[in-house]
């Protein structure tokens, strides 16, 4: 993950067992998905219910390339959820089910368009001598001035076409493209979201 995993809590005291369970369901998590950029989780007591209690509320939200996961865990005033490491199980449960259908839905998005990598030029620096490429893998890639082939760099602009060769090992700032080159329309759209049949 490239940034720590960030937990908040409200009205509930931040035990270090609870913490340490947390951070568990994440890696579990990332054993499933390494590709996650960061990760925040919330923890709340909101409210009393009359009819069970004190009540805790979970919420995850998961960055992956190009999107982020919600899990909002309250289960309807659910009596279980007086248990603090219940509701952490069932929220994470749930965001293991996200996590699979996105990775899915990547997975089978990927295997529509084979060929070169391509993308869409998302931020450019002319004076920085770098931008970013949104890829049709959904990766935001980092690329340097040096890297453009059959034009200048000069000449880019955002939302310009590319086809892009990605470094096999990932810098500081993340995967990198050792060599871009601008074409026509792409064979597919990494910014648009995929119609549900």
């Amino acid at each position: 993950m490239q940034t720590a995993v960030e937990i908040s809590f409200k009205h509930v005291e931040p035990t270090d067992e609870i913490k340490a369970l947390i951070s568990d369901k994440v890696a579990q998590l990332e054993k499933f998905y390494s590709g996650i950029t960061s990760c925040h989780v919330y923890v709340r007591a909101p409210h009393r219910s009359q009819r069970t209690g004190n009540l805790f509320e979970v919420t995850i939200e998961l960055r992956v390339p190009g999107k982020e996961l919600v899990v909002r865990h309250d289960q309807n005033d659910v009596a279980e959820h007086e248990h603090l490491k219940v509701a952490i199980r069932d929220a994470f449960a749930a965001m293991g089910t996200e996590l699979k259908g996105w990775k899915a839905q990547i997975k089978g998005e990927t295997k529509l368009h084979d060929g070169p990598l391509q993308g869409k030029v998302v931020e450019i620096h002319h004076d920085r001598d770098h931008g970013q490429i949104i890829a049709t893998d959904h990766r935001l890639i980092y690329f340097h001035r040096n890297s453009v082939v059959d034009g200048s760099f000069d000449d880019l602009q955002p939302r310009d076409e590319v086809e892009l060769v990605v470094q096999t090992d990932e810098s500081d700032i993340g995967p990198q493209a050792s060599t871009v080159r601008r074409i026509g329309a792409l064979q597919y759209d990494p910014t648009t979201k995929p119609s549900r049949r």
